[in-house]
């Protein structure tokens, strides 16, 4: 997260109106009438507000992004889910949801350097202070320092948020804190923090704003995965850019001109897709119905790389396909469109009840009969259903390390166990499909990971157990449903995209074909 990284949208500046910069002038003696010198620091105009005259209520932009880090940190939340309907709630306007929004996930992806930031301004350890005074500060620290806000606007109206919903008490310790907070802009207290630190992990971790052991995984995943360890900085930095939101349009069933007419352009990786301009993308019909839908291009890509794996020459009208793992639906989605297309059937599984509820919402659009949802542990459908699938998609739970860009908070959540709990259920899972896949069909395993653990290895795990598997070219197939025809995501017959280079979330897959 250097100095000049990540910027609020350029009209941040202006909504609280204007004002001087960040800091005035440095250094200078100011003495009383009686000779005695204020040791207050530089001169800034919100100095001079008296207590009166300070703000005491809540702007609704900020407290949307005060209640979304409360509701993070205190009921597990997840930010992505949470935001949209506290904009609702607060009936925030465009301009104000995108300040919101930068706030809310600008201040949850730089936690740990916004943290050993305030940890050098407060004067006992963070993890004494109440938590929702640690949110206020974090919300005020990424304003002063990664926003283009006046600093008397980030301070003032901070402050006010704090008086409105913590306490007058606690508002003047988040007044004097961040105070001390504006004594140096960002990259001067990344120099103060990085003074004498040669490590390269803690470097790099403490810049981007990525917990060490996911420097680590990431840069052990470029090399697991062909790429150079030296683009570790290009992939922190492109998990803190605010990500493009990628639309699909159902093949056959949906279209993207309601999306073009609103500002949309044409993807460039996969046809039938879109980047959105942003705006409050539900009040487009096409995605009411359902005919259109927000996916990412890598799980686009996926999805139709397994859709299009030449089986041999026969007609797929009577195939059947799986997803083993469907919820919440997208891919399922996607994969049912598909097949609706070619003739064949899907089966979409899912162990959570409320979450197969949504993998049934996400195929309506489809027309019923060429799906059915199936509610129960994915690791059962090999036995009771055994080989009758001819393409199975396997896109497994994981850590989520691909997906940092769009979960801002699960960095901070995630710890290396997770990692190794997660590696038997990814196994036993990969098993199911290949007991569920026809001889002569093939399984996709898919994760929103490039760590190791939870791709090659796994994949190289339950190969070496039996003898009637192969690895597919999974970078060819990927090449071959992509608009560019060379994505360059192949190595050693797997494939891994990543955001700093395709500009989609980390996917990573393996096609294994099971011998006739």
């Amino acid at each position: 997260m250097s100095e000049s990284g990540r910027r609020g949208p350029n009209n941040s500046g202006s909504r609280d109106g204007g004002g001087q910069g960040n800091r005035g002038a440095r250094g200078e003696s100011r003495r009383n009438a009686q000779g005695r010198e204020r040791n207050r620091g530089p001169q800034r105009g919100f100095t001079n507000n008296a207590p009166s005259q300070r703000t005491r209520r809540a702007d609704p932009a900020r407290l949307v992004a005060f209640e979304v880090l409360r509701a993070v940190a205190a009921e597990d939340a997840y930010a992505n889910l949470v935001l949209p309907a506290r904009i609702r709630e607060h009936r925030l306007d465009r301009r104000d949801a995108g300040f919101a929004t930068e706030l809310s996930y600008g201040a949850l992806r730089g936690q740990g350097t916004y943290d050993a930031i305030l940890a050098r301004c407060v004067d006992r350890p963070l993890e004494q202070l109440d938590p929702a005074i640690l949110d206020a500060l974090r919300i005020g620290a990424h304003q002063l320092l990664s926003m283009r806000v006046p600093a008397h606007a980030a301070l003032d109206q901070t402050v006010g948020l704090a008086r409105a919903v913590i306490g007058a008490g606690p508002s003047a310790l988040i007044n004097a804190v961040l105070r001390k907070v504006t004594a140096h802009s960002m990259g001067e207290w990344l120099d103060i923090l990085l003074a004498n630190e040669t490590d390269e992990t803690k470097v790099a971790a403490l810049r981007h704003a990525h917990p060490e052991w996911i420097v680590r995984a990431l840069r052990q995943s470029l090399v697991n995965h062909g790429r150079p360890k030296s683009e570790i900085d290009d992939l922190l930095e492109a998990d803190n850019a605010a990500p493009v939101v990628n639309l699909v349009a159902l093949p056959g069933l949906g279209n993207l001109d309601e999306a073009f007419e609103n500002g949309a352009t044409a993807g460039e990786l996969v046809e039938g897709s879109a980047l959105s301009a942003g705006g409050d993308l539900g009040r487009l019909e096409s995605v009411r119905r359902g005919t259109t839908r927000v996916q990412d291009v890598g799980s686009q890509l996926v999805a139709r790389a397994l859709a299009g794996v030449d089986l041999g020459g026969a007609s797929p009208r009577s195939e059947r396909w799986l997803d083993l793992c469907a919820g919440p639906g997208g891919k399922a989605a996607l994969l049912a469109a598909l097949a609706q297309r070619d003739g064949a059937t899907l089966l979409a599984n899912e162990p959570a009840p409320h979450r197969a509820k949504l993998v049934q919402q996400a195929l309506s659009a489809v027309p019923a009969d060429t799906w059915s949802v199936r509610t129960g542990d994915g690791r059962e459908v090999g036995s009771e259903q055994a080989e009758s699938f001819d393409r199975v998609l396997v896109d497994v739970p994981c850590s989520g390390l691909g997906a940092l860009r769009r979960r801002p908070e699960s960095r901070w959540r995630r710890s290396p166990k997770d990692i190794g709990d997660l590696g038997p259920l990814q196994r036993d899972l990969l098993k199911a499909a290949i007991d569920a896949v026809k001889p002569g069909g093939v399984v996709a395993y898919v994760t929103c990971s490039p760590h190791p653990a939870e791709t090659t290895a796994v994949v190289s795990d339950v190969l070496a157990k039996r003898g009637d598997l192969e690895l597919l070219d999974a970078g060819q197939a990927l090449d071959d449903v992509s608009l560019t025809g060379s994505l360059g995501a192949g190595h050693e017959l797997t494939a891994q995209l990543w955001p700093h280079v395709h500009q989609t979330d980390a996917m990573f897959m393996a096609l294994i074909r099971k011998k006739p």
